[in-house]
């Protein structure tokens, strides 16, 4: 666990954005590893097999997300008083700091396949083979989907840069 901890919350972080989700997404993705330990082939590297685990983790995850925000949606709207300001850290916040929030911010906006691909390819740089093993895919589509990703990031990219100007 000690060996492979910051790679894996890293890649989760990265996938949902929230620190504090990613720590508890984590700790399941080794329990869960645990509990599944004899299937576990011990001829393919336990990155791979860790890192698996943990992109459905995440999926799972964005899953109960999305049912939970529909069910929002339906309630009934009701004045509330505690709510949080999306407005960002104080002007003095370093602008290197702000252009990370802003990448991370247009990384979310990422539909997830290319999401997946984006972060374990370019965060976790995991090769082409590894991605392609972690998500189940072809080496081809892992290929094509960052190909994907790195147009849209981009575009989004342009999109609130041209906003942050307005």
């Amino acid at each position: 666990m000690r060996r492979h901890k910051d790679p894996v919350f890293r890649m989760i972080r990265s996938n949902i954005g929230d620190p504090d989700e990613a720590l508890d997404l984590l700790q399941e993705s080794f329990v869960s590893a645990f509990g599944a330990i004899r299937r576990y082939d011990p001829e393919r590297p336990f990155r791979l097999w860790i890192a698996r685990i943990a992109q459905n983790k995440c999926r799972d995850w964005a899953r109960r997300r999305a049912v939970r925000s529909f069910f929002s949606l339906a309630r009934s709207i009701e004045p509330d008083d505690d709510f949080e300001s999306d407005v960002p850290g104080p002007a003095r916040e370093a602008e290197s700091r702000a252009e990370l929030l802003l990448v991370e911010k247009a990384i979310a906006k990422l539909p997830q396949t290319l999401r997946e691909v984006l972060v374990l390819r370019t965060v976790e740089e995991a090769s082409q083979a590894e991605a392609a093993a972690i998500l189940g895919i072809s080496e081809k589509a892992v290929e094509t989907r960052l190909y994907r990703a790195r147009n849209q990031l981009k575009a989004l990219l342009e999109d609130m840069a041209v906003v942050g100007r307005d």
